[in-house]
């Protein structure tokens, strides 16, 4: 059975859409688009060097577009319906596709796809003494594999579940699927360490964190230390994660041109995005992240443009195995274009986040009314800030929201 895994994850891997290697290991639906105000002039980029001709000069840097989605849990109930469908003899490589069928078009048009791996994929029983726990087993890479996933944040409430030796199991299994991470690590200063990768021209620098506020009620033992596994991010105070995050920024820039950092934060099932996920979103801004990402309350919530950079507070629910019938089915991709000056513009491409009974946890592109509810919904949520995505704006409600 190891064998045949390892010979599945093998082929998927060979008809992955090519993305570069990270420059250094990390330990037909209705659209809304805009564009931010131009960036300043592209940073010079050294071109590859070819041995048989010596240096080449460097090919202007192009925009570079990235798919992102939110919280993708592809084990618990996800692997559950996977063993079902494989018992009454559908073939395990269509379900490895399964999940992210609908949605796969979307993910091949950019050039690169980037979601929130929101389960360890280990075969652990050690369980981490916390509310919910989950993991998949490490073949499932082969989900991301087969979903064209280039790149996953790891900084979430369920990356330590099953303990130091279900991220250690996660952290190789990515490894091994050519599958760059970021977000999580062997110690605090790999968990910070951001992922690196060029693409077009166009130097990239992806960070990770996880941060409650002060109502965080997950283990202490989530969190990267100096000498412990965990997720990059602090257990209450944001004071500390905000000086973490500038100095991580700062850092990043000197290596890349657009740095992208990665939240799980906010409160579960709300739609309104909390005080300090405002002021971290715009400190990461202000300090020269070319945008910056939200998941966790598995619905979605507020876009804001700060200071000409994109604040997406959370991208909802998107392949997940924690739900089989969540309550809210109202998702969302965010496509977004970069340059080396930065961001450029965006679509926001809606969801339904699955069709249960019949397709549980897959989800699908909509059009017409669903997709206009999934961007009122945006809209609405919002309003009140002082200038919501610019895409939004055809949506806003009549009247303020209270």
């Amino acid at each position: 059975m190891r064998r045949a895994a390892l010979l599945l994850l093998l082929l998927s891997a060979c008809a992955r859409r090519p993305v570069p290697e990270p420059e250094s290991p990390p330990g037909a639906a209705p659209t809304a688009q805009t564009s931010a105000p131009p960036p300043s002039a592209p940073a010079d980029v050294t071109g590859k060097t070819s041995a048989s001709q010596g240096p080449q000069p460097a090919a202007p840097p192009r925009p570079v577009t990235l798919v992102v989605g939110g919280d993708v849990t592809v084990g618990y109930h996800y692997e559950e319906y996977f063993d079902q469908q494989v018992a009454q003899g559908r073939s395990r490589e269509e379900m490895f596709a399964y999940g992210f069928k609908e949605v796969k078009a979307v993910a091949d048009s950019a050039d690169l796809f980037l979601v929130n791996l929101e389960c360890p994929f280990t075969d652990s029983l050690d369980k981490l003494p916390k509310n919910f726990n989950f993991r998949a087993r490490p073949e499932f890479v082969n989900t991301l594999l087969a979903g064209g996933v280039d790149l996953v944040s790891l900084a979430n409430n369920h990356m330590m579940d099953y303990g130091a030796q279900g991220l250690v199991d996660t952290l190789m299994t990515l490894e091994q699927a050519k599958i760059p991470y970021f977000g999580a690590g062997r110690t605090l200063a790999e968990a910070r360490r951001p992922a690196l990768l060029t693409l077009g021209g166009v130097r990239f620098a992806f960070l990770g964190y996880f941060f409650l506020g002060d109502r965080n009620i997950e283990p202490r033992a989530v969190y990267a230390t100096e000498t412990t596994p965990g997720v990059a991010g602090h257990h209450s105070d944001v004071d500390a994660m905000e000086r973490m995050l500038r100095e991580d920024i700062l850092a990043a820039k000197a290596q890349a041109d657009v740095v992208l950092p990665f939240f799980h934060w906010g409160v579960e099932s709300t739609y309104n995005p909390l005080p300090y996920q405002l002021r971290l979103a715009r400190a990461a801004i202000e300090a020269g992240a070319a945008g910056v990402l939200g998941s966790h309350p598995h619905v979605l919530q507020a876009m804001e443009l700060h200071q000409g950079a994109p604040a997406i507070y959370s991208l909802g629910n998107f392949v997940f195995g924690g739900n089989w019938n969540p309550r809210d089915k109202r998702s969302a991709l965010l496509k977004a274009r970069f340059s080396p000056g930065g961001y450029l513009s965006s679509e926001i491409i809606p969801l339904r986040t699955d069709r249960y009974p019949e397709f549980p946890m897959q989800p699908i592109v909509v059009s017409g009314t669903e997709a206009e509810d999934v961007l009122k919904l945006l809209a609405t949520s919002s309003a009140a800030l002082p200038r919501m995505l610019p895409e939004l704006e055809p949506y806003r409600p009549a009247s303020p929201p209270p």
